[in-house]
């Protein structure tokens, strides 16, 4: 009987160690938010965001997962979270809850108790989005390449680009340039420099006035500046997809080297675009701009970038490019048709 009692004894620290580990096991599990997805799938883990219609929660067993909003049943967090609609309005809630894909709401502050899912644009938006300040978004970038041998050649393009949103309005600024040398003579010199600023309206709408210097010393191009008003529109903006076009009026004043310089009004457009589908960490990205000569309706100017960034380490990301400028207004003995390909190196912020 002493033994039976001694092996009892014994035994009495491992019943309670794995009585703890079998209850802190089960209140991880209900203290962790709960996903239900239409199909009956349920994921449990840590919800940690809302935004561009994806739900993102991280998980012990997979990691981080990203589920479509439209794809969720039903949803309960914890945790208390700010809310930003699709109206703008911002609702504190101590939980986040979705039942029958109907957003569930407590705080006095809100409107109605329920709104569709589809509803809620951001959790835990960052203060510009709630109208407080400006998100400054911004790269620099370099490409170099030496060559020593026959020929000793020496290529740099630089540029820089910082722009400041809100939800009201945006400012761009951006600067690239060339400068190239073959066995100690130059053979490319040219900059662009450009500033904007956008209005943004109701929906997807925004006007804005843009203005732009160029120089190209070996396209007989001194000085070209031009300066307008536009109008803007945002048709997608979506990490799979970014589109924005803009169209406006423009007076063009050109000072050529050689040639006979000219102004005019002209009619110049922009097309922008990104996208993720090759892989999250990866952008595909075409810039596009031009310009057409009123005055001359045969002049033309036209300008594409066309190239894939890709993250190197931390904020540091590389980037394929091809470049593509034309202008038929250039004097004959100069090249309309400029191209470019490079592999630049840049750090965002």
């Amino acid at each position: 009987m002493g033994n039976m009692k001694r092996i009892i004894y014994s035994l009495r620290p491992a019943v309670v160690a794995v009585a703890l580990a079998a209850g802190a096991l089960a209140g991880s599990a209900i203290a962790a938010d709960e996903i239900v997805l239409k199909n009956g799938s349920r994921i449990l883990g840590t919800v940690t965001g809302v935004r561009d219609g994806v739900v993102t929660v991280d998980t012990e067993f997979a990691g981080t997962l990203k589920v479509k909003q439209d794809q969720v049943e039903s949803l309960s967090s914890g945790e208390p979270i700010v809310l930003k609609l699709a109206d703008g309005t911002v609702v504190e809630e101590s939980s986040l809850r979705v039942e029958g894909e109907t957003l569930l709401l407590a705080a006095d502050s809100a409107p109605v108790a329920t709104y569709p899912l589809a509803e809620l644009a951001i959790t835990n938006p960052q203060p510009w989005e709630l109208g407080q300040g400006y998100r400054w978004t911004g790269q620099v970038s370099l490409a170099l390449e030496m060559q020593r041998g026959n020929t000793d050649t020496d290529e740099l393009d630089y540029g820089i680009e910082s722009i400041w949103r809100s939800l009201e309005d945006r400012y761009t600024l951006r600067f690239d340039g060339e400068d190239d040398e073959a066995n100690g003579i130059k053979n490319a010199e040219n900059w662009t420099a450009l500033g904007k600023y956008d209005r943004f309206l109701e929906g997807p709408l925004y006007w804005g006035v843009n203005a732009s210097a160029e120089h190209d010393k070996f396209s007989d191009l001194d000085l070209r500046y031009y300066v307008g008003p536009y109008i803007g529109r945002q048709f997608h903006e979506r990490p799979l997809l970014t589109l924005s076009a803009e169209v406006g009026g423009v007076y063009v004043d050109e000072d050529y080297i050689v040639a006979e310089d000219q102004d005019y009004l002209g009619m110049n457009w922009s097309v922008d675009a990104t996208s993720n589908y090759i892989s999250e960490d990866s952008q595909l990205y075409l810039k596009h701009t031009g310009i057409w000569n009123l005055d001359q309706t045969e002049d033309i100017i036209l300008n594409l970038t066309l190239g894939l960034s890709f993250p190197l380490l931390f904020n540091i990301d590389g980037a394929a490019e091809i470049l593509l400028e034309y202008d038929s207004g250039l004097p004959p003995e100069v090249e309309s048709v400029d191209q470019t390909y490079r592999f630049r190196v840049g750090y965002s912020w």
